[in-house]
């Protein structure tokens, strides 16, 4: 599987990558939180780390730790804007539950 971008996304990375000196693109990933398990870490890459699995989408890569893949593979990345609100939105297949404020999820890898 992989992960990937909307069109969306991938026009709001390439603004961000604009603004940020160094960046090669997205980083991906999870980590341990919340009352639900884990929740999505998204930033500016620098570079791949050695154990990344690197996706493209139009030319953006998105770069996934090997320990954060199992929890996010088959994610589609999209932003949205709502209102007054701007933000990015995961669609991931695997995810078996999320708690009730919304800032952790479960999977079911």
């Amino acid at each position: 599987m992989a992960v990937t971008l909307t069109p969306a996304a991938v026009a709001r990375i390439r603004t961000y990558l604009a603004e940020t000196p160094g960046g090669t693109g997205l980083r991906f990933g999870v980590r341990k939180s919340g009352c639900s398990g884990f929740a999505y870490v998204v930033d500016i890459a620098k570079a791949a780390g050695p154990d990344d699995t690197v996706f493209e989408t139009d030319g953006v890569p998105v770069q996934v730790d090997a320990e954060s893949l199992p929890q996010v593979d088959g994610t589609v990345i999209d932003f949205v804007n709502q209102g007054l609100n701007q933000q990015f939105v995961f669609r991931n297949p695997k995810v078996a539950g999320e708690c009730g404020c919304g800032e952790s999820f479960t999977t079911s890898a």
